[in-house]
């Protein structure tokens, strides 16, 4: 018996696709056959990184540049796409919130996270649902964290908003299950990206300043004694968005090196 690993002829989406996890993600399931439509906001960026694929098995790579908090121009760029050519793998990937405690946000700081990561992430699954059922395939693949199981000290909004996304996906879980669409959480743990470097310098601002012994302390806390490197947790997305993962849904799965102390 052989793993079914191939996305020839499916197409993917993949959000935060300029840098990072998203970049990764793209790699693998273009890697993978899929043809890959990037999403970010910088235009230039995308266009490095679509020349960087290799080709596709069937039809082309392609980028869309929109704002995930920029929810009516969102949809006006995701429907003719679609249109186009359906989606059947949406990876819901984009930059966390800024850090900071939970009880000093200000208000709006929610209502912005809110907008961006579970209005956009709407958004978009509404504009590729119908290729998805058409096709009789679809995965829903949220890139959050593991404060979904564990709230992260420091990320307040972030933990807040991470929840209310995982819960999306379980409810659409049960929703969309019997139209072969399946919706799943990855949850990276600490990964070499740019939000890291910015929580590291933030947690270094609040002790001593010493930015190199932050990340120690928290390389420490890892099991695996380092931190993730953004293709390993794009690995985990490629495998949930192929044929082999079709019974897998409605899950969290950690990618953290062992670092979460629940199950």
């Amino acid at each position: 018996m052989t793993v079914d690993l191939s996305l020839a002829g499916r197409h993917a989406l993949v959000g935060g696709a300029s840098q990072g996890i998203g970049r990764a993600c793209a790699v693998a399931l273009a890697g993978l056959g899929a043809s890959v439509t990037l999403l970010a906001r910088r235009a230039d960026v995308l266009q490095t990184v679509r020349l960087s694929l290799p080709a596709p098995a069937q039809g082309e790579h392609r980028i869309l540049v929109a704002d995930l908090s920029q929810t009516d121009e969102l949809a006006a760029a995701i429907n003719p796409l679609c249109a186009e050519s359906p989606v059947h793998i949406l990876v819901h990937n984009s930059g966390g919130p800024p850090p900071g405690s939970a009880h000093e946000a200000d208000p709006d700081a929610y209502r912005r996270a809110f907008e961006a990561h579970l209005i956009g992430g709407q958004t978009l699954l509404q504009g590729c649902l119908p290729g998805m059922r058409a096709a009789g395939y679809g995965r829903l693949i949220n890139v959050i964290s593991t404060s979904v199981k564990e709230p992260i000290k420091g990320l307040g909004v972030s933990n807040t908003i991470r929840w209310a996304v995982a819960s999306w996906a379980k409810t659409l879980a049960a929703e969309l299950g019997a139209d072969g669409i399946t919706a799943n959480n990855v949850l990276p743990g600490f990964t070499d990206t740019e939000r890291l470097h910015a929580i590291i310098s933030g947690r270094a601002r609040g002790a001593d300043g010493d930015e190199a012994k932050v990340a120690q302390q928290m390389r420490a806390s890892v099991p695996a004694g380092r931190f993730a490197k953004p293709e390993e947790i794009a690995n985990a997305v490629a495998f949930l968005a192929s044929p082999a993962a079709s019974y897998i849904n409605g899950i969290n799965l950690p990618v953290d090196g062992g670092r979460t102390g629940s199950l």
